[in-house]
């Protein structure tokens, strides 16, 4: 019967089922297909910033839940039996059509779902036929998602007036808080409102909008959804006024996000009351540096445990004009002297070098190039920790070519600072003075790594893991992958980032005019400051076992100023921000990675024989490695231990043995200027004479060294003055040029000569006998 009756009506049949056809695939896979604003919370989940959709409309991301009050507000304005209807109210619909008979006035009788469904086809224009296709599609709908579903997709996509559109954009603009935050009489106002957009605006037509939301409350009173209290409060409160511009505590981060996470809502890792804090606290260095024309500053923070950004301050709020827009987190600078701590580390590490023995700080000329410190002065030797922590650049310059540009370069990028992205060679030896650029992100990363791994070592029996040296995120769902345990440092060893961070915490700082005082901090933290060539890069980055601070001052432009200096821009910063953070202790000691050292007490060396004073320290492991201290050494004295003797001219069962601190000459020279304790050895007693012992060197020029004359008003002849160290103070040094004596000197040796450009031979001879020579090329400035 059925398939007699399906033959006899089977055009009936093929409609029925092409109807189903197109009812079944009527619904495009997205209804709304509108591009999104740009949204960014902070950890907790409060907004921070936004940036607005392509097509300039504020329609935030579809929400994740419907608050219950304006749930309830709307649904008893809109659709009152919207959780029992199949997408359409046939009740509605016949009223609405009587009423538009009947009357002048219009009347809808969409449901929430056809609602949803006119707005996906872009508010077509209203006529039977378009209603039809609605509730054609709302049926579909209905069958397609669940009714939250569709109450989402409606509270996102609704048009609240203007460019506002969407139920949380609304709340943001009209009354400044989160959606679920919205009072029973906010709730009431955003559920009448799309009612009439154009028509209902905030500002405007305000006795409508009033009437119309007061209606509502009453209705829900009436209801009993809401307490006579409740309504009464609700009634009192007033309307909202203009649109309210939207939190932007990241403006920078937020800009990065909407070039990242175009159109998404991404929840990041900011700590939102840090964020404020560091707002402020750039606002006020802000108006600090301003007065010596620095304009710009950026602060970075890093959760080192998570390796997750806790604060983001790209740029001081200083106006268009001085680049305020430009995010320096993530532009490149020269580095200064922030590299010189993962040098240090990695000298300690390779067992190259002990924290306290003494490195040279002498002019130094290598290959041409020759390194200044800031001062302009020299100290002889410095215990390798104070010239880290006093920033000297000679010793890091002579460090970094000992341990090998090449070698150092390679292990930067084991630690991932993908910044430096030219060879080696492109930045010779003043990659460790600032000859590289680095980004803020990267340096601050890099510490916070380097805190990390003696952080795990010492909290899981001993262990490192291959990735410690991993990318940081904004992003709050972000989980580092650190790789696998193993018992090999993969970069640096926990022991030599142990003795690097009590070197940048506990060493005095550079002596000088700057009040160290000020950043004294009952918060242990080590820290480094950096200042590039020109004054145009100030930086202070510090760690703690918790947290990773990175500071940058300057100008955006490059411009150059006096006084622009790590110490003086960034260090207030970096201790300001370091006050914000919560107390964290400071780094456990390494045990299993540190070995006790018997040390010399001068040198910092490994103790030698002859070192009579020592010490013993627990140092990094590989410190077994390093050489033995090569400035103590027998010496013979007579019998009053007033002058050196030897068996060529004094009694053997006479004289006195004794070990002796000594430096060799052009070190001593400078030694003895900063350190009045250090004792010279004696004079040779009459005709003694020194065996194999190089009393004399030269200062100036060095080994290699090109004398560079200026060119100017057509002279002939420059004064060049030639300098010399001598162990023996009181000796007489006769001074030759090309064999040609020149004159002599006594004390400080140093010889004021007329030169022509050319090559020479210069050569010095003491009382005794001692000899030295080098040659000499003079050349004027602009020769090749």
């Amino acid at each position: 019967m059925l398939k007699k009756w399906m033959l006899k009506h089977r055009m009936l049949v093929l409609a029925t089922i092409v109807l189903f056809v197109i009812w079944l695939f009527c619904l495009p896979k997205s209804l709304f297909k509108e591009p999104t604003s740009t949204v960014v919370t902070s950890s907790d989940g409060q907004l921070m910033g936004a940036r607005i959709a392509e097509d300039g409309q504020w329609r935030f991301p579809s929400m994740d839940s419907i608050p219950e009050r304006f749930k309830q507000s709307v649904l008893l304005f809109e659709d009152e039996y919207f959780y029992s209807h199949p997408g359409f109210n046939p009740v509605s619909i016949f009223k609405a059509i009587r009423h538009n008979l009947t009357k002048e006035t219009r009347r809808g009788g969409s449901t929430i779902t056809q609602q949803v469904i006119r707005l996906s086809r872009k508010n077509k224009p209203r006529s039977y036929f378009e209603k039809c296709i609605e509730l054609f599609m709302a049926t579909r709908l209905e069958l397609r998602h669940s009714k939250d579903d569709i109450l989402k997709l409606y509270a996102s996509n609704t048009p609240y007036g203007g460019n506002v559109v969407g139920l949380e954009t609304a709340s943001w603009r009209y009354f400044g808080i989160p959606a679920h935050e919205l009072s029973w009489g906010q709730s009431a106002t955003l559920a009448v409102l799309p009612n009439a957009p154009s028509l209902i605006f905030p500002g405007r037509n305000e006795t409508i909008l009033l009437n119309k939301r007061n209606r509502l409350l009453k209705k829900l009173w009436s209801k009993k959804i809401i307490d006579k209290t409740t309504y009464e409060l609700a009634l009192a409160e007033p309307l909202p006024q203009k649109p309210l511009p939207l939190p932007d505590l990241t403006p920078h981060l937020t800009e990065r996000i909407r070039k990242e996470h175009k159109g998404k809502r991404i929840t990041t890792s900011i700590n939102r009351s840090l964020q404020r804090q560091t707002n402020m606290l750039a606002e006020r260095h802000y108006q600090r540096l301003k007065q010596n024309e620095i304009h710009n500053l950026a602060i970075l923070v890093i959760d080192v445990e998570t390796r997750k950004v806790l604060s983001y301050v790209g740029n001081s709020p200083s106006g268009k004009i001085h680049g305020n827009y430009v995010d320096i987190i993530s532009k490149k600078r020269s580095t200064g002297s922030t590299l010189k701590p993962l040098l240090f580390a990695s000298l300690l590490h390779e067992g190259h070098l002990l924290p306290d023995a003494l490195v040279k700080d002498v002019p130094t000329v290598i290959n041409g190039y020759h390194p200044k410190n800031f001062d302009k002065k020299h100290v002889g030797a410095v215990p390798a920790s104070r010239a880290l922590s006093r920033s000297l650049n000679v010793p890091a310059v002579r460090l970094l070519q000992s341990y090998g540009l090449q070698k150092f370069y390679n292990k930067l990028h084991k630690m991932n600072l993908n910044s430096l992205d030219k060879p080696a060679p492109h930045y010779g030896l003043p990659l460790i003075l600032g000859g590289a650029e680095s980004t803020l992100w990267d340096i601050t990363k890099t510490y916070a790594s380097a805190a990390s791994t003696l952080n795990h070592f010492v909290s899981s029996s001993s262990t490192y893991r291959s990735n410690e040296f991993a990318e940081p995120s904004y992003l709050n769902t972000y989980c580092a992958n650190f790789g696998d345990e193993q018992f090999d440092a993969p970069v640096l060893n926990s022991g030599a980032l142990f003795h690097t961070f009590q070197s940048l915490m506990e060493v005095n700082r550079p002596e000088g005019n700057e009040n160290w005082q000020f950043f004294s901090s009952s918060k242990p933290i080590a820290w480094k400051t950096g200042t590039s060539f020109g004054f145009k890069d100030a930086w202070a980055v510090g760690v703690t076992p918790k947290y990773a601070i990175g500071v940058w001052a300057g100008n955006a432009d490059g411009e150059g100023r006096p006084g622009l200096t790590g110490i003086t821009a960034a260090a207030p910063i970096l201790f300001d921000v370091l006050d914000a953070l919560p107390y964290s202790g400071w780094f456990e000691t390494p045990f299993d990675d540190l070995k006790e050292l018997e040390i010399c007490a001068e040198s910092g060396y490994r103790a030698a024989v002859f070192c009579h004073n020592t010490k013993k320290y627990l140092l990094p492991i590989n410190g077994t490695k390093s050489k033995p201290c090569p400035y103590h050494q027998q010496v013979f004295l007579d019998a009053s231990e007033q002058f050196q003797v030897n068996s060529g001219c004094y009694p053997l069962e006479n004289m006195v043995a004794k070990s002796w601190f000594v430096l060799p000459p052009v070190i001593e020279h400078y030694y003895t200027s900063s350190n009045p304790n250090y004792e010279p050895l004696p004079p040779y007693l009459g005709n003694c004479i020194a065996e194999q012992q190089q009393l004399m060197s030269f200062i100036y020029p060095k080994q290699n060294e090109e004398v560079l004359l200026p060119k100017d008003l057509g002279n002939t002849s420059y004064e060049i003055i030639f300098q010399l160290a001598h162990q023996q103070s009181e000796s007489k040094v006769h001074w030759y040029l090309d064999e040609t004596y020149i004159g002599s000197s006594s004390d400080f040796h140093e010889m004021i000569l007329d030169i022509n450009p050319g090559h020479y031979v210069l050569t010095a001879v003491d009382d005794v006998g001692n000899r030295i020579q080098q040659k000499v090329a003079v050349k004027l400035a602009s020769e090749n």
